[in-house]
């Protein structure tokens, strides 16, 4: 049977599957790679106006806030800034390759707008139980606890996480890695002392969890493993959630870990999330155009 077959078949059996109910507990909204164009902006204004209509911990973006050959200038970012600005939820945005690492593409210097970025979103604290940031360095690394979950956003960009371009952005890759190894190695020891129920890691890539061939070194082949190996070890339910390819998937590619990737362009369109309750398995997902 084709791919394209596949694929097909597999919406046709989720438009008739029965519509899910909210998930229980506190819960969460999840959305990114959008927008990518002035429109697609204009819709999000209304998709933001359903999330404020929500009860909701938070609202997390994993990043690619513009396409990838932008636009990556001041006017477009501190535009995006202003909108998320009325999400009425403590509100955390991980940052994707467009908006930094790819922005080379329309004559803009990666590390520059790195440094925009968190000038722009990660200037002030959101609203958060125990929130956390990693350092002054990486203030785009954070930590926070939701009733009984951990969860750790970590900048891990799409366009093989920055890796194999150049020199420069090649000691990039490496410096960060480091910082989101400690990170993570950090987060899942803090959230094993205190005996948390689960946790959820956020940021923009797909991994290639299904270890698909590449052109030059593996970005993802590290952390890939680092994943694995603190999923293993954890008691309870572990979550990754990407963006980056746009089609939304839920699954788990390896041992307890579930995997979510959120909707992209040319979809607008929302997750909405659930801190799962004692003795699940998994946190509960559902689209929220789905709900009744």
């Amino acid at each position: 049977m084709s791919h394209l077959l596949v694929a097909l078949l597999t919406i046709a059996l989720a438009a008739c599957a029965p519509v899910q109910l909210r998930p229980a507990g506190p819960a969460f909204a999840l959305l990114g790679d959008v927008p990518y164009s002035q429109p697609q902006a204009n819709l999000l204004d209304a998709l933001i106006d359903e999330m404020n209509a929500e009860p909701l911990a938070f609202v997390l973006h994993v990043g690619d806030i513009t396409s990838g050959i932008g636009p990556c200038s001041d006017e477009w970012l501190e535009a995006r800034q202003r909108q998320f600005a009325r999400i009425g939820h403590p509100f955390v945005l991980v940052f994707g390759d467009n908006e930094w690492t790819d922005c080379h593409r329309s004559g803009f210097e990666p590390m520059e707008r790195l440094a925009r970025l968190r000038a722009l979103f990660h200037s002030s604290d959101p609203q958060l139980p125990r929130f956390e940031r990693q350092s002054r360095e990486y203030p785009e690394h954070l930590r926070w606890v939701t009733a009984n979950a951990l969860f750790i956003a970590l900048n891990v960009p799409g366009s093989n996480n920055n890796l194999g371009r150049t020199p420069e952005m090649d000691g990039e890759h490496a410096a960060r890695m480091r910082a989101v190894h400690a990170w993570l190695a950090g987060s899942f020891g803090l959230a094993i002392r205190e005996k948390l129920g689960a946790v959820a890691v956020l940021f923009h890539a797909n991994p290639n969890f299904e270890r698909r061939p590449t052109r030059g070194p593996d970005g993802f082949a590290e952390l890939r493993a680092a994943l694995a190996a603190h999923a293993a070890r954890f008691p309870g339910p572990v979550l990754v959630v990407h963006g980056d390819t746009h089609w939304y998937q839920n699954n788990h590619p390896l041992p307890n870990l579930q995997r979510v990737e959120v909707y992209g362009s040319p979809h607008i369109r929302w997750l909405r999330a659930g801190v799962p309750p004692a003795g699940a398995k998994d946190f509960p997902v559902v689209p929220a155009d789905q709900l009744r």
